[in-house]
């Protein structure tokens, strides 16, 4: 048995051994599918504290030479059909990033090093092979198959430190994925390739060094979907063996909701006939480590900052990429926010917008993902303590009090209170960073903004064709609110607030919105740019509320 080629179970019992071990063995019934396919390369991306170390572990007992045979006949994989198909079939080779990527090192001295200790294991194992160049992995690993017919399964744990230990080391990181390429990508050597991390493989520009690699990330868990984290099945069981509450439990660590994929159907007439095709489904995932810790000594807590913090979560939540603070105030209150994932370049420093960091906190389990809405939210009272914790300075002071006015003008024009949404509207233009309005459209940017807590309630849409014109702001109740009415602005800009009402009800526009009618509010606003500031019993903004 050796470090890195064939390290054995040993890492493996030491979970199977732990008080609480939830068993995971049935991903490898997937995996084997997919070994020796032109999708044996396999890039798995969770959260830090997800298991990713344990399965890691786990496939290298399994595939790796050595008597693993009576570890896994007691698993839940032995249950499968042909479980066995490629046990201890395989050369391992495992290594863990973190022990050779370092901060202070520099990356290709520490990919050699990699490459020296793992060829020094092959010799051991095979010192009767003819070794071309005994610095050359990819050449030494070659050279053991020639000889020896016997494929690798390469296991490579915390691929992703790279990113995280050197964020603006450019070359470095070039220099790493270019050689993870010619290590693996069409290599006749390779079975299976397996890669954990807490990012997806990075971007550059329109392609990846490493785009032969399927990825399996909290957002995309596709068949590895149930093997994610703990699941919510998993949970209930837990909490009866030992005797927890498992809502107290669920309040404090649920809140991760992943999909697998919709499987293909090979009877596909039979489909075509009864309209029946098959679905995704949907897993509520825990975080393995909380949900241990929780159960084994029965304290509800936030266990997440007991652990090694590779990110702060307030270093990237300060940034505040179009209006990124907002958003987390929204989110603090219980909300959800629109992102768009596709953009964000899966490192740690190529930031174009708050998407970009709402997408990275993602992966790093500090938000959860909303496949279908494409929503992010914060998952549990657990992640929420983070987030308390991570803005509590002084910066974040204007945030939440501006976030709070926002909260009371919704409260304001629910009740009607025509002379307290005129003046919040006031608070708001008098403490923007633009003090002027130079048009309507800047009046409907800043009216915007100053209902921003509103999107915890409402889907808003700009300029809704009523049929006879336009309205200029709808606010549109969520499925999970229908008790709220919905809300139609209507701005005026150095006109009467008269004649913005006039123009709601002249074109009609609760006709457009049936679904909501008695239950509408109809808003006139207008912003009057000649009234003078001197004296405070005159206001710029003035407003008329009216439901039908």
């Amino acid at each position: 048995m050796a470090k890195y080629l064939n390290p054995g179970h040993n890492r493996f019992d030491e979970a199977l051994n732990s008080e609480i071990y939830v068993d995971k063995t049935e991903a490898i019934n997937y995996l084997n599918r997919v070994v020796k396919t032109e999708q044996k390369y396999v890039c798995v991306s969770r959260p830090r504290r997800f298991g990713k170390t344990i399965a890691a572990n786990m496939l290298a007992a399994y595939y790796g030479k050595g008597g693993s045979r009576s570890v896994f006949e007691k698993m839940k994989l032995a249950e499968h059909e042909n479980w066995d198909r490629y046990l201890n079939h395989f050369d391992v080779v495992r290594v863990v990033m973190t022990e050779f990527i370092k901060q202070n090192k520099d990356v290709e001295e520490s990919l050699l090093k990699m490459q020296k200790l793992v060829v020094r294991d092959l010799k051991k194992q095979y010192p009767d092979v003819d070794y071309f160049d005994e610095n050359d992995l990819m050449q030494s690993m070659s050279d053991v198959y020639e000889e020896k017919g016997t494929p690798f399964v390469v296991i490579i744990d915390e691929w992703d430190v790279i990113f995280r230990a050197r964020k603006d080391d450019k070359e470095g990181q070039k220099l790493y994925l270019d050689f993870l390429r010619d290590w693996l990508k069409d290599q006749e050597y390779v079975a299976l390739a397996y890669m954990t991390g807490i990012l997806p493989i990075k971007k550059y520009g329109q392609h990846s060094a490493l785009n032969m690699f399927d990825e399996y990330s909290i957002i995309t868990p596709m068949q590895l979907a149930p093997f994610t984290g703990i699941t919510s099945d998993e949970v209930k069981e837990l909490c009866e063996k030992y005797g927890r509450n498992y809502d107290r439990i669920k309040e404090w660590y649920n809140g991760y909701d992943v999909n697998d994929v919709i499987p293909p159907d090979p009877d596909y007439e039979t489909q075509k006939t009864t309209g029946n095709e098959k679905e995704q489904k949907h897993y509520s995932i825990y975080s393995p480590l909380s949900v241990v810790k929780a159960i084994s000594t029965g304290i509800i807590q936030n266990y997440w900052n007991k652990t090694e913090n590779y990110e702060a979560l307030a270093e990237y939540i300060r940034m505040n990429l179009d209006g990124l603070k907002d958003a987390v105030a929204l989110l603090m209150d219980g909300g959800r926010v629109n992102v768009t994932i596709g953009k964000y370049q899966n490192d740690m420093t190529s930031f174009h917008g708050k998407d970009d960091v709402l997408t990275m906190l993602i992966h790093l389990g500090y938000l959860g993902y909303d496949v279908d809405e494409k929503q992010v939210f914060i998952p549990n009272n657990e992640i929420l303590d983070e987030f308390k914790i991570s803005t509590e300075s002084s910066e974040w002071v204007d945030t939440f009090k501006s976030f709070k006015r926002s909260q009371e003008l919704l409260n304001a024009t629910w009740d009607g209170n025509e002379d307290k949404v005129a003046e919040l509207l006031e608070w708001f233009h008098d403490t923007a960073e633009n003090r002027t309005y130079n048009s309507e459209a800047a009046l409907s940017y800043a009216i915007q903004m100053s209902y921003y807590a509103a999107q915890k309630y409402y889907t808003s849409i700009q300029e809704l064709d009523s049929g006879k014109g336009y309205v200029d702001m709808v606010y549109l109740p969520s499925p999970k609110y229908p008790d709220k009415p919905a809300l139609l602005i209507e701005l005026k800009y150095n006109k009467t607030v008269k004649t913005a009402a006039d123009q709601i009800k002249n074109k009609n526009y609760p006709q457009k919105l049936e679904h909501y009618m008695n239950n509408i509010l109809l808003i006139a606003i207008n912003y009057d740019k000649e009234v003078s500031n001197e004296n405070e019993q005159y206001k710029k903004h003035s407003c008329k509320i009216e439901r039908v």
